[in-house]
């Protein structure tokens, strides 16, 4: 945990300081001690208009929603990990993504994608999806299969609503910059968004803390959660609600960030075990440290633009995950 938190501290600071304008780590504490009114040593150096921006309007809020982000993220897949018994499982598995992808592509059609409501879009596509893997789950008890196979069959049916909008109503423009966002887009931040990300990361923390007891006899099987007095459809139904509102906050403010919360949860059950007490807060400190550092690499990788962070985690994701997976399957022949 320690180790974590520097490592986390460290890329912050190396985020708020490197750029299409390079700044001194001097230049960027005095930024922020200014406008927190801070006292500040007297050798400071002269602050420009611009690098005050840069700082506090652009690279601290794009910093501090990707740490949050990606601690909800990966708190998530944790979660789900653990609910449904199946180590591919991570928030996407409910249709979110797609559901606020088809919320997002909605408001934009519509005319109105201002301000909020592109967020509002996309968060109400994304309660939309979770409404409908309840229903479609809602014989058996919602058991862990009937589960996923509903987040499947949420993702395709909101997938084809939002290719449906575009192909029929979108213009070549709208079409572009949906795309950038879905993939992840943290160009649009603002301070204003950061106490929604950090409000819904701690809500999360608190509360997968307390039931961290119950998810690790869960995490054995229904059966024996049940023998062992555990009311497993009331913790999977609350829990399912928790995630799919923390990753449609998400996705409403930076768009679809995959691997997170599949990468995440295996390397920290490597390090920590198995015991939930440890895995959740290891979890959101390595899901920061991954998102602030993916999120680097998307504005500084190539000079003339940025990428969408989508796919910088994907492309770090998916080589770490398929590593993960050879292991496994290693271990277990053995």
């Amino acid at each position: 945990m320690i180790v974590g938190a520097l490592l986390l501290l460290v890329m912050i600071a190396v985020s708020l300081a490197a750029g299409e304008i390079s700044l001194s780590y001097q230049t960027v504490v005095q930024v922020i001690a200014s406008h927190l009114g801070l006292p500040i040593w007297s050798d400071a150096v002269a602050v420009s208009a611009l690098q005050d921006s840069v700082v506090w309007h652009y690279r601290l809020p794009r910093v501090m929603a990707a740490a949050l982000g990606g601690s909800s993220l990966a708190l998530c897949g944790v979660v789900l990990q653990a609910l449904l018994r199946n180590p591919l499982a991570e928030p996407y598995v409910l249709g979110l993504s797609a559901g606020a992808s088809a919320g997002a592509v909605a408001v934009t059609v519509a005319g109105v994608a201002w301000g909020w409501a592109l967020s509002a879009g996309a968060f109400a596509g994304a309660v939309a999806a979770f409404c409908v893997v309840m229903l479609l789950a809602a014989h058996r008890e919602g058991s862990a299969s009937q589960t996923l196979l509903a987040g499947i069959a949420s993702s395709q049916l909101f997938n084809a609503i939002a290719a449906c909008l575009m192909a029929s109503s979108a213009s070549a423009e709208q079409i572009r910059g949906l795309l950038f966002w879905l993939l992840g887009d943290l160009s649009a931040v603002r301070l204003s968004d950061v106490p929604w990300l950090a409000a819904s990361a701690a809500m999360g923390l608190v509360v997968c803390l307390a039931v961290a007891r119950p998810l690790d006899v869960l995490s054995l099987g229904e059966r024996s959660a049940f023998a062992l007095g555990v009311p497993v459809a009331r913790l999977r139904y609350l829990l399912l609600a928790l995630t799919a509102l923390m990753t449609a906050l998400v996705v409403s403010r930076i768009g679809a960030i995959g691997f997170v919360g599949i990468v995440v949860p295996h390397l920290v059950r490597r390090w920590v075990g198995v015991r939930h007490r440890r895995r959740i807060p290891a979890a959101m400190l390595l899901g920061a440290v991954f998102v602030v550092g993916a999120d680097l690499l998307s504005r500084t990788l190539m000079a003339s633009h940025s990428l969408p962070i989508g796919v910088v985690t994907a492309i770090v994701g998916a080589p770490v995950f398929a590593l993960l997976l050879r292991q496994r399957s290693s271990a277990r022949d053995a």
